[in-house]
């Protein structure tokens, strides 16, 4: 996986923490740097560690699917592209919490990585350095979430629908380039 590849993969997954690092940012009347950090943390290590089990279990299965991976790559990327599309034309907005505690941020670090996982299972049917891939997309994560927060404080919500259009977009982008090197072998 080249370079950009990657850096479009690392920040397309991010977009889901970056959106709700916003919203944190948002309903946080006084951001610290140690706030920031925290929200950083646990979506970087999340976005980081997901991948990697994913990984995983994709070479568990990958002799018994190596005849379809692309179209595996293909159809979770583009599924959790249109995903991510679809929510950011949701009308519905979800009051966000400011709490920072262990158990707040658990549970939105692990749905904000549910799509990490799926990456990482294709992972295992394409050539990547598995730990600069895991690494690269973490920091990434906990950039744009230590980011996020202090936008989110600053200019609120106006851009969490964006962030998310503009992430589904870069994961369908590459499902499709994953599936058309494999079809063409290019």
């Amino acid at each position: 996986m080249s370079f950009f590849t990657l850096l479009l993969l690392a920040f397309g997954l991010s977009m889901d923490a970056f959106a709700v690092s916003v919203c944190k940012g948002l309903a946080m009347k006084r951001i610290t740097a140690k706030g920031a950090v925290t929200v950083g943390l646990y979506f970087g290590l999340f976005q980081a560690g997901m991948p990697l089990l994913g990984f995983f279990l994709g070479s568990f299965f990958q002799s018994r699917l190596a005849a379809f991976d692309h179209w595996i790559s293909f159809a979770l990327l583009s599924f959790i592209g249109a995903r991510m599309i679809q929510e950011s034309f949701s009308k519905e907005q979800k009051p966000e919490s400011s709490s920072l505690s262990a158990g707040n941020m658990l549970m939105l670090s692990v749905a904000t990585s549910i799509d990490a996982l799926a990456v990482g299972v294709t992972f295992a049917f394409l050539n990547v350095n598995l730990p600069y891939a895991v690494t690269f997309i973490g920091l990434t994560t906990f950039s744009l979430s230590v980011i996020g927060v202090r936008l989110g404080n600053i200019f609120g919500a106006k851009y969490k629908s964006r962030a998310e259009l503009v992430g589904g977009a870069v994961l369908i982008a590459l499902g499709i380039k994953i599936l058309v090197e494999h079809l063409f072998n290019l």
